[in-house]
Formats: structure tokens, sequence, C-alpha cells
């Protein structure tokens, strides 16, 4: 991965966290963690609000992590210190305590505990250092990365077999019932699961997977717009519901069971915004499908094609775009390197995602950052990113 402001590159800095929290840990604590944890954000290709009505995402894992150092403590106690957040927070696993308390960034490691506590997965005391570089609120997933670090974390400490799929489900959990968002799984699945060099095509209702290569010559590009949405007081519920609404005049389980010949035919049935939100998801599944394909056989102009298509779709019938999305998301596509682009995650603000040529993604970058901040007055942050592998832990001799 390299990173690039408008005028400035800067080198990866994953091997730099994985020593920032060792040498913290070591500073804090008086000698060596147990182990070192980390955990993916994802960037998702094609496929949004599609993965809580049963369908299919076309996500991968990024190169931009979130590190933990841990080690068992002797009692029932996590005690863990922010580097980002200069903060130190501590919480007892058996205290009863209300979900949702307003604590910020612990409160997703205590929907962990308390996720896998009620699903009668083993927990144990630890202390611990963490520190991220996937940025917060940008679509890129630093909720289902601290969710994931956190549950490999307890994974570790009391020795349990890591199980990619079961612990989504736990992070998923911890999300919908502690922090209060009715995300879907792909975030936390890509997080626990995603592969390197690869981008990871899931069916959101039965969990079966299907690791798609990103071709050689083609580069995933993130662009963070420098705007920011919190999930829980934006719209995100709200579309959600509209979708189930859409499922049950249908009389299906999931929009998932809605093939385009059906909705065509029965469209009127719905009022007009329920019928847009409806449309995007059943076209997007669609979407979703042929792009894998496409994708597997190196088709990436056929592949950039529906990412146009799927903007177009989030900005005027599932209405989740803004104004500076709209702006990143056109001046990537009028870029020579660029194969398509699209807003990506569940919107309000955040990032937009580009394939682009391999050869020409420096200039793709510096091209389209500059016209952006022109247009906007906004400094963006843009991303050439690699495919990584899901969470991981390694002991420290």
């Amino acid at each position: 991965m390299f990173v690039v402001g408008v005028d400035e590159t800067y080198p990866p800095v994953s091997n730099e966290l994985r020593e920032r929290v060792l040498e913290e840990f070591q500073r804090r604590f008086d000698g060596k963690p147990s182990f070192l944890v980390r955990a993916p954000g994802r960037v998702n290709l094609i496929g949004d609000h599609t993965d809580y009505n049963d369908g299919f995402v076309l996500p991968m894992a990024i190169d931009r992590e979130i590190w933990l150092a841990v080690r068992p403590r002797g009692d029932r106690r996590v005690a863990v210190h922010s580097i980002d957040f200069d903060e130190d927070a501590t919480f007892a696993l058996d205290e009863s305590a209300p979900r949702r308390a307003n604590g910020g960034w612990v409160e997703y490691l205590r929907g962990v505990a308390w996720a896998l506590e009620e699903e009668g997965r083993p927990t144990a005391g630890w202390e611990g250092i963490i520190a991220g570089d996937v940025p917060v609120g940008a679509g890129l997933s630093s909720s289902a990365a601290l969710e994931l670090v956190t549950a490999r974390a307890f994974a570790a400490v009391t020795g349990i077999i890591w199980q990619p799929v079961g612990m989504a489900r736990v992070a998923q959990r911890a999300e919908n019932e502690w922090v209060g968002v009715n995300c879907g799984i792909m975030d936390q699945l890509v997080s626990a699961a995603g592969a390197a060099g690869h981008a990871l095509l899931i069916d959101c209702r039965t969990l079966e997977t299907r690791s798609v290569a990103i071709p050689a010559s083609a580069a995933v590009v993130v662009l963070d717009t420098g705007t920011r949405r919190g999930l829980v007081d934006s719209a995100y519920n709200e579309r959600r519901a509209q979708c189930e609404q859409a499922a049950r005049v249908f009389g299906v389980p999931a929009l998932r069971d809605v093939d385009l010949p059906t909705f065509d035919r029965r469209q009127h049935e719905l009022d007009a915004v329920t019928r847009a939100r409806a449309r995007h998801v059943v076209t997007e599944d669609a979407r979703t499908v042929e792009a894998a394909a496409r994708l597997e056989n190196g088709d990436v102009a056929g592949f950039g094609a529906l990412m146009d298509e799927s903007h177009i779709s989030l900005r005027d019938d599932f209405e989740v775009s803004r104004p500076e999305l709209d702006t990143m998301v056109e001046l990537a596509q009028d870029h020579g390197a660029c194969y398509g682009s699209r807003m990506t995650g569940a919107g309000f603000g955040g990032c937009a995602v580009a394939l682009v040529a391999r050869d020409d993604a420096e200039d793709f970058v510096r091209s389209v950052s500059r016209a952006y901040e022109t247009a906007q007055g906004l400094r963006p942050t843009v991303y050439v990113c690699e495919a990584s592998a899901g969470a991981s832990v390694e002991s420290v001799d």
C-alpha cells in the first residue's frame, strides 16, 4: 500500500504499528506481551446494502489494520490502552453493564466480550495495547477490525480454536445488540476470513465464500473524501427497515429472494420510496454475482462498468451518497486509467473505491486528489491498497 495526499507519499505503516504496540506494551506493563494480534479493515468492491438482505457482496480485506499486543491476567478483568485515543479502559468480564453505554471505542471490546459469554464461549482477563491505521468513519470498517482483533485476542488467551465464520457472527452480534448498529455480516466476515491477493465473494445467507483473485494488472484505490458519518445516528437503520418492508410485500424472507423479472412484474405494489430501495438491492445482487465472474475472467473493464452502475443505483435509488462522494467518483471515472468507480460502505460520507490500471495508479492518485481538492476545498487521502489476509495472531517469544 502507498498513501498519497495532494503532494505527499507515505510508506506502509503496518510494521510501524506492530513495533509501536510492542514498545508501548513493554513500557506500560514492564514486560513482553504473550501475543500480537491483527485484524484488517476492508473495502467493498461491489454489493452495498445487500448483506442485511441476505444477498451477495464482494469485499476485500485491506492492508489498513488494527494491532493489539496482549498478555493474559490472573483475574477476569480487561485493561487496555489505546495509542490512537491516548486513553485507558478497564472493565470486568463478569460485571453487569447497560448495553450501548456511551463509552466510545471500548464499547466494541465490551460488546465482543458480552457476545462471547452470551454464546457460551470462554473468556479470560487480559491486558493490552492497541493501535490502528483504519480511518474511523470512512466506510473502511474500522469497527469490524476492532471487533475481530478483540475476538482474536480472546481466542488467543483462552486457547480456543479460531473459527472465522463463528467469530464473525460473534462480532456482528456485538455490533447489532451492544453497539446498536443493525449491520450485516460482510464487514466482520471479510476481516476474519479475507485472503491475500483476493476479494471474497460472500453469500450472506449461507455464509459460503469464494476467493476471487485481483488481476495483477489492476490496482484497487480507496479515495477518502474527508467526510464522515455516524451509522447509529444516520439513516442506515431506516434503509434496513424499508428493505424489510419491501420483502414483506413480496412475501419473502429477504430481498435476496426477489429476482429481476419478479421485481419488474410486482414493483407497482410498493410505494415510490420503498420501490427505489428494493430496486437497488435486487439489481445490486445481480451486479455483484456478475462482477465476481468478470473479475475471475480478468475482464477488468467489464467489472469497472458494473462499479459505475452500482454508484448510480446507490446515489439515485438508495440515496446514500452525497455531493462530495459523487464528485470523487466522477473525477475518478474521468481519468484514463480508471476502469470504474463507486462509493463504498454504508454511505452518507466516507470513501469511494476505484479499479485502475496498476501501471498508472500513482498518476491517477495525484491527479484525482488535486482535482478533488480544487472542486470541494477538502484535502483527500487516497490509498492504493493490497488485498490482505484476515485476522491473525502470533506468539511473542
